[in-house]
């Protein structure tokens, strides 16, 4: 993948994440890759309060390529935690 894939191309987000993301000033997977998904989350969020945590998940598995399901099941304590200190 090239850094300027668009995160409209990528597998696991649908168009809803993808305009909250244009929203929040999120297009590409570099941006995504610089930021991170929890970042990436956060400033989301700041844009549309209903951004859940699926769009984390989601995010998550666009950077690691790992079914968001299985994101979601082993990795949730550790990006709520991340998420956590993130916000503090």
């Amino acid at each position: 993948m090239s850094n300027e894939t668009q995160l409209r191309d990528m597998k696991g987000l649908g168009p809803k994440s993808c305009e909250m993301l244009t929203e929040a000033g999120i297009t590409t997977l570099e941006q995504l890759r610089q930021l991170g998904s929890v970042a990436a989350y956060v400033k989301t969020r700041q844009c549309h309060s209903r951004a859940s945590l699926n769009l984390l998940w989601a995010l998550e598995s666009v950077l690691t390529d790992i079914p968001w399901q299985q994101i979601a099941k082993q990795h949730r304590t550790s990006l709520l935690l991340a998420l956590d200190q993130y916000e503090q």
